[in-house]
Parts: structure tokens; C-alpha cells; sequence
């Protein structure tokens, strides 16, 4: 029986029938079923809707059949309030019509912080700190004060609470004083000494140059600049320093050789030529 039904031209009839009926099935699927599905050769460009107010951007996505939602608010201060910062799909990106498209837009509240004592610290350390609170620098002015590139004033007091970004103008010490000040006697002092003088009546060292002397001790003071009898505090005083002169002595030891042979053929007699032996005799 089993060998019969093996051997039945109907069998193999059958089974080419179904495989048959299987690729239409599946042709019609990928021809007809699938395109009508996913709207195959149907699609629409994302447009660019970022920089752009989300009023404009709800209006243009609507125009091109598409719609949105807004996922994020955040501040950005390159934007005005309600524009769109991002988008997702972005723009160019080829999509099913009645897609929905995800934006991000400038929030209009501006998050707060709380300005920091920058008061008394150094330029450099209250940048950073302002920054570090996300607050800007603004303008640098200086004034006179000793300590130099010190903040003397902030222009938002310490403790205010205000908006992200805020500009902290600043005015800084320019390490010169207000008072003018006798420079005192120096010359002849060793160094320790003179910049211990220099620093206590309110000048600074700057550079301080060596110049080998034999006369003067090593290490003292020969001269300063500017040279004044008066400054303003907190000036700089460039020295000039005495140091151990080297002095260098050439010397030669041992025979010293003088060619004297046209000298001596000069001051030779006239007789001393006669008395020559006659080496032809």
C-alpha cells in the first residue's frame, strides 16, 4: 500500500501543486501585500525645522504630512525661548508619510546659580571658579593695589542667584599702590640685604644681572633701574650684581724659538764671506 501510494502519479501532482500555490502565496506578498503595507515607493524628506520657532516648526512638518512631539526642554542661550535646538529624524532622512518627529526646544525658564566670594582670589583661580558655576567673564579692569592680578570687586555680590551664563564683570588689583615711595640705599649692600630692603618698602625684584668685577666684593649690589630716588609701590628694580672676575693669564712654558736666519745673513761681515774655504781647491 505504502509503495503504491509512493509510486501514484497523484501524489507528486499534488505536491507540485502546493509547492506551486506556496511561491504565488509568497510573490503576492512581496509584490503586493508588503508594498501596500509599508506605502512602498511612498516617502517624504524630513525638513530641517531646527533654529526655527516651534510654531514654524509645528507648521512646516504639518505641511509635509508629518507630525511631532516634543521629548526635551532644555536651555541653550544661542536660542531664543520655544525654538527648536534638535530634531530626530534628522533632516534629509527619507520617511513614511504621518511619521512623527522628535524635538528638542529651548526651554523659557533659564536655570538659576548662586554667584561665588571671587573677591581677593587671584585672576586666573576666579575665572576658573565662575566658569566652574556656569557663569561668564566679562570685562577686566585694574586698579591700583600691591598685590597684583588679585579681584578687588565683583560686579554680581557673592550670594546673588541668577540665571545660568550670567556675566560677573570683574576689577583687578594691577599690583601698583597709590602712595610714592623713596627707593631705598642699596648700592653697596649684599644681595639678601637689598632685596630684603627692596620688599619691605614695597618694591619688586625683577631681573637681576651679573658683572664680573675685581674691586668689589662678589655679591653685592653695583646698580639698579630705574634709577630713581622715588617710585610708585610696587614698581619693579631690575639689579646689577657683582660676581668673582676670572682673570684668564696666558702662559707658555718651555723654549721659545726665534727664526733669526735673515737677521743674522743681514748682519753678517763682508769679510767672513771671503773666508769662505774654496771648495773647488
Amino acid at each position: 500500500m505504502f509503495k503504491k501510494l509512493l509510486t501514484s502519479k497523484y501524489l507528486y501532482i499534488g505536491l507540485l501543486s502546493v509547492a506551486v500555490f506556496g511561491a504565488l502565496v509568497l510573490l503576492l506578498a512581496d509584490k503586493v501585500i508588503m508594498p501596500a503595507y509599508t506605502n512602498y515607493n511612498e516617502g517624504i524628506t524630513v525638513p530641517d525645522v531646527t533654529r526655527i520657532s516651534l510654531t514654524e516648526a509645528e507648521s512646516m512638518l504639518g505641511k509635509y504630512g508629518l507630525r511631532y512631539e516634543v521629548t526635551e526642554r532644555r536651555a541653550n542661550a544661542a536660542y531664543p525661548a520655544d525654538y527648536v535646538i534638535d530634531q530626530s529624524p534628522a533632516s534629509e532622512t527619507i520617511v513614511k508619510p504621518n511619521r512623527k518627529i522628535y524635538l528638542t526646544v529651548n526651554t523659557q525658564i533659564k536655570p538659576k546659580v548662586e554667584v561665588p566670594k571671587v573677591v581677593e582670589l587671584s585672576l586666573r583661580n576666579a575665572e576658573l571658579q565662575l566658569q566652574n558655576y556656569g557663569l561668564t567673564v566679562g570685562s577686566k579692569s585694574y586698579e591700583s593695589s600691591r598685590f597684583k592680578n588679585v579681584v578687588l570687586r565683583q560686579s554680581i555680590p557673592e550670594g546673588s542667584i541668577v540665571d545660568k551664563g550670567s556675566v560677573v564683570d570683574l576689577v583687578v588689583s594691577d599690583g601698583l599702590g597709590e602712595r610714592i615711595i623713596e627707593v631705598p640705599e642699596i648700592i653697596g649692600d649684599r644681595l639678601p640685604t637689598a632685596q630684603q630692603k627692596l620688599s619691605e618698602a614695597g618694591f619688586r625684584i625683577g631681573a637681576i644681572q651679573f658683572r664680573p668685577t675685581r674691586d668689589v666684593i662678589p655679591n653685592t649690589v653695583l646698580d639698579y633701574s630705574p634709577k630713581e630716588e622715588q617710585l610708585r609701590e610696587g614698581e619693579t628694580l631690575d639689579l646689577i650684581i657683582s660676581e668673582r672676575y676670572e682673570a684668564i693669564e696666558q702662559s707658555e712654558d718651555g723654549a721659545v724659538i726665534i727664526d733669526s736666519t735673515d737677521q743674522q745673513s743681514q748682519e753678517q761681515p763682508a769679510d767672513s764671506v771671503n773666508n769662505q774655504p774654496d771648495i773647488n781647491n
